[in-house]
């Protein structure tokens, strides 16, 4: 059954051995089930269930049969579990109901969505997955760097994280118009504080201004110069150059 990658689905099928060893490598050293969304042709799949019991999310109805076909003997020994439709409809709350990593080839169009979910799923201890490479970048980033934004305050806030590997496009069928990465957050806190993300989001608005300048659009300008002083900032001060635990601060200063 020859299976066509679908545009609509952002399906590329990650092909080169080379990286699914290197994610296999990457995985965290522990006895919890993995979550993979989007098993594609089941190309990662068939290394996850040799190490681990795995429970899949697979929204292409004509991939979900092949998969049927090509892990029946999984499926019947309950190694793999796989669940066919949208997987952002089936979280609710936890994903799963036990402790889980997560390790995918995620679909390009739902990446951050679904890292941001896991973020706050308290089931979910581990992210290991493939996105592309700009994507890594921002949730890995630190402060200074010109990537740092929201998504990087957010996962310094619940864990660490670093890019594992680069992945070029010709690892990939069809390949993609972009770098790929792997990265692995290990969580030991999970999303939660919705008002500190929505602070998070004015601040870095527009990230060529100055902190001050997003911020004054939603808070007091007078409570802020006085916090800024406080945490001996300056007032020209730009969004990515202030750290994790500056940004908890300036928060408590403001709410």
């Amino acid at each position: 059954m020859k299976i066509k990658a679908k545009k609509q689905f952002g399906q590329n099928f990650l092909k080169d051995s080379t990286y699914i060893q290197q994610i296999i490598q990457a995985m965290p050293n522990d006895d919890l089930k993995v979550a993979e969304i989007g098993p594609g042709l089941g190309d990662l799949t068939k290394y996850l269930v040799d190490v681990k019991s795995v429970e899949a999310f697979e929204v292409d109805t004509d991939l979900c049969k092949l998969l049927q076909s090509k892990f029946d003997k999984e499926i019947t020994t309950n190694l793999l579990r796989l669940n066919c439709g949208d997987v952002l409809e089936a979280w609710q709350g936890s994903l799963i109901d036990e402790d889980y990593d997560l390790v995918a080839n995620l679909p390009y169009y739902i990446a951050t969505n679904i890292i941001l979910k896991a973020l706050a799923d308290s089931k979910c201890k581990n992210i290991l997955v493939m996105v592309q490479l700009e994507v890594a970048e921002k949730f890995c980033a630190s402060e200074g760097q010109k990537q740092f934004g929201s998504l990087g305050v957010i996962t310094q806030s619940v864990g660490d994280a670093h890019i594992v590997v680069q992945v070029p496009p010709t690892a990939f069928e069809p390949p993609p118009k972009i770098n790929s990465a792997v990265f692995l957050i290990e969580k030991n806190a999970d999303r939660s504080d919705e008002v500190f993300e929505s602070m998070l989001r004015v601040a870095f608005k527009q990230p060529r201004k100055t902190l001050m300048k997003n911020l004054s659009s939603v808070y007091d300008k007078e409570k802020l110069q006085e916090a800024f002083a406080n945490l001996n900032f300056t007032l020209t001060i730009r969004p990515h150059q202030v750290s994790t635990n500056n940004y908890k601060e300036l928060y408590k200063k403001l709410n």
